[in-house]
């Protein structure tokens, strides 16, 4: 039996854990995004600018490429898929292969991930075109699959 926490965290972001909640969900590597191109992308970006700016610096190919080797891009795969239909359902996702080799120090994940609420059918379209089309965006290929 599956037991819902509500709203928890585990120190950085809160998440609500219950069921009949569809949620987008972004995790991402530790190297990705680090914390002093955030600052200066804060410092420097209108508040309403900033969500283009990551996403270019993310889609730039900045931190590890151990997404781009498929033994670990498969298992990660096999871990999102593991519980999908038990636990959850998805309905979109990708694993985005575009980092550079820089080193083997440190942690792989960021210590926490990136929810949102799905407000209303519409959101949820554009959420899934996102997820489908974000390895188009980064030029990872032609089209979506």
């Amino acid at each position: 039996m599956t037991t819902f926490k509500g709203w928890i965290s585990r120190g950085y972001l809160p998440h609500f854990d219950t069921p009949d909640v569809i949620q987008s969900v972004t995790f991402r590597l530790a190297d990705s995004l680090p914390a002093d191109v955030m600052d200066r992308i804060r410092s420097t970006t209108p508040d309403r600018d900033r969500p283009k700016q990551v996403e270019a610096y993310l889609d730039s190919g900045h931190g590890s490429c151990l997404l781009d080797r498929p033994d670990i891009a498969d298992m990660v795969e096999r871990a999102l898929l593991h519980f999908d239909g038990d636990r959850y359902r998805l309905l979109a996702w990708s694993i985005m292969p575009i980092y550079r080799l820089v080193g083997g120090i440190g942690s792989v994940w960021q210590p926490d991930y990136f929810d949102r609420f799905i407000r209303d059918q519409c959101h949820l379209d554009v959420s899934i075109h996102y997820v489908e089309h974000n390895p188009v965006t980064a030029g990872l290929c032609r089209e979506a699959s």
